[in-house]
């Protein structure tokens, strides 16, 4: 995935991450980003929630580890890709393998809370080439934005203790490619 797939999940530096129905409704209707991050659902709700989708011309992206009923497993994963699931998160690279062969964008999920965890996570990157990876907390230190796309060549995204317009222009600043997060006064910032 280049910084040009991310111009399709995004069309600002946010890209909206509903936590419920009321949010995912909110997205929808009044948030001009191209895609929305789907927090929640299950197995029963997603096949509405992709038709909303559809017909609203919004990409969702599934994080993946929270679909409840959803087999964490190939069949699982395979399900998403037959549902019409384009995108999705995880926090597991096996369950990203499974959905690059099904031609999903993968992002990868990482939590980075010291240098270690750096070293991990750009090791997992090495053996499996996401999208793009998305790092928690959103306020990463610069030297680990540059250190993760200098060695992976991936667009960084970033999630989480993300609060306000600042926090979000901070980390574009840090060299962040956009910012997931459930705020809503966040999800139509511009650049």
């Amino acid at each position: 995935m280049s910084r040009d797939i991310v111009g399709m999940l995004c069309d600002g530096p946010v890209i909206p991450a509903a936590r419920n129905k009321g949010d995912f409704e909110f997205a929808l209707s009044h948030v001009t980003s191209p895609s929305i991050i789907l927090l929640f659902g299950d197995i029963f709700t997603l096949p509405a929630l992709l038709d909303k989708a559809r017909l609203a011309k919004k990409l969702v992206i599934v994080h993946l580890d929270l679909i409840e009923g959803l087999g964490k497993d190939k069949v699982g994963v395979r399900f998403l890709a037959r549902s019409g699931v384009k995108a999705i998160i995880t926090t597991k690279p096996h369950l990203g393998r499974i959905a690059r062969e099904e031609k999903m964008i993968v992002i990868q999920r990482l939590f980075l809370m010291d240098s270690e965890a750096l070293r991990t996570g750009i090791n997992l990157l090495s053996s499996f080439k996401p999208d793009a990876v998305e790092v928690l907390p959103g306020t990463v230190p610069v030297a680990a934005v540059v250190e993760l796309t200098r060695v992976t060549g991936l667009p960084v995204l970033a999630g989480g203790l993300i609060s306000t317009a600042e926090d979000v222009s901070r980390a574009i600043g840090n060299g962040i490619c956009a910012i997931s997060t459930s705020k809503r006064e966040l999800w139509n910032l511009s650049s």
